[in-house]
């Protein structure tokens, strides 16, 4: 159920203009840590710590780097959801740390489809030919959202060889983009 900070919430949420997506900024990184913490921890009871994604701690060294982004979702100054994409080369990117809020998923409020557009026309506007990701089992609607959204399922031995592998990572998905 979602949360009521104001009188018309939902009706807010209907409207996206009240939904920002900006580029990572420094002041929301213990609001992201904590988000993505959330997610893997107490939804979904996975045993993954910060010290396991020391990236969220050096988010512009890690992903901010050639073709690679990283960005936010925002709702009144609260982080509801990221995305980002590590440059792998060869035109070519790892969709990483694609977190929404359970209280701001689902396809009438747009969070995590406006995420991924975002990360699209940049990869689009970079010249990407191919993005790649790796996920968890336990992520079945994740794994619903991607293919809903073009991408294939492949095995490991698919990945190219600069793709960033996590340990927990057991499915994998490509979105030939050209």
């Amino acid at each position: 159920m979602l949360e009521s900070t104001s009188p018309n919430f939902s009706d807010e949420l209907s409207n996206i203009q009240n939904i920002q997506i900006i580029t990572y900024q420094s002041q929301y990184q213990a609001a992201i840590i904590k988000l993505i913490l959330n997610i893997q921890q107490q939804e979904f009871g996975l045993p993954i710590t910060l010290k396991d994604q020391r990236d969220l701690l050096d988010i512009p060294n890690f992903y901010q780097q050639g073709n690679g982004n990283f960005w936010i979702a925002l709702y009144r100054e609260k982080v509801i959801g990221t995305i980002a994409a590590i440059d792998m080369g060869d035109r070519q990117l790892a969709l990483r740390k694609m977190f929404v809020d359970p209280n701001y998923r689902g396809k009438h409020i747009g969070v995590g489809q406006n995420l991924l557009h975002t990360l699209l026309n940049w990869a689009q506007n970079k010249n990407i030919c191919d993005i790649y990701l790796g996920t968890v089992d336990v992520f079945q609607a994740a794994h619903r959202f991607y293919e809903k959204n073009g991408f294939t399922a492949i095995s490991r031995k698919q990945l190219p060889v600069t793709f960033p592998t996590m340990a927990g990572d057991t499915t994998f998905y490509q979105l030939k983009l050209k």
